[in-house]
């Protein structure tokens, strides 16, 4: 890499049959594409196997583009148990080997990602990933075919927006709290 950056996130959109993933280089205030893609696992027959290879790919990317924080899609309530539980392993795999190189992980839900990135927590991936191509000023052919990838650049973008925000004071709510808490600091 021949950019310098202050920081870079990943992004993961977690999935048994496709994984998104996506990274983000911090210059300053402003975020820019690294790269981005998905690994396809439905060639792969055996459920383990697929982990195998998430957990695989994951550490690749970290050990390739040294990410200081990992942002990974949490997965959502949905009425197949089986799915979930296959999510739910995806994602603890890809945490798991992030997190065997130290990189911190923050977790988002869906909602609230495409809420970050378009403004209304039910947008389409089509609508976020357009969204992305607006914010990060991308071209045409830096766009995926599949969307997965996008999704994990938005929860790589909402946790930058998110880590940004300035830290509100945690000081009491009034005057009187204030002086209750401090009558040290008060004057009689």
């Amino acid at each position: 890499m021949s950019q310098q950056w202050n920081r870079i996130i990943i992004g993961i959109d977690p999935g048994t049959n496709v994984m998104g993933y996506g990274l983000l280089g911090i210059q300053g205030k402003e975020p820019s594409l690294i790269v981005m893609g998905v690994l396809k696992l439905s060639k792969l027959d055996d459920h383990y196997m697929r982990l195998h290879r998430i957990f695989e790919r994951v550490t690749g990317l970290v050990e390739q583009y040294l990410p200081d924080e990992m942002a990974i899609e949490a997965p959502f309530f949905g009425k197949n148990v089986q799915s979930m539980l296959k999510l739910g392993r995806a994602q603890g795999v890809a945490i798991a080997a992030a997190l065997g190189r130290q990189v911190p992980i923050t977790e988002y839900e869906p909602r609230k990602i495409k809420m970050a990135i378009t403004g209304n927590g039910a947008a389409s991936k089509e609508q976020v990933a357009a969204m992305l191509q607006r914010i990060l000023r991308l071209q045409p052919q830096q766009m995926p075919d599949l969307l997965d990838a996008t999704d994990a650049l938005a929860v790589a973008l909402c946790h930058f927006y998110e880590s940004s925000k300035p830290i509100s004071s945690q000081g009491p709510s009034s005057w009187k709290k204030f002086i209750a808490q401090h009558p040290d600091r008060v004057k009689r």
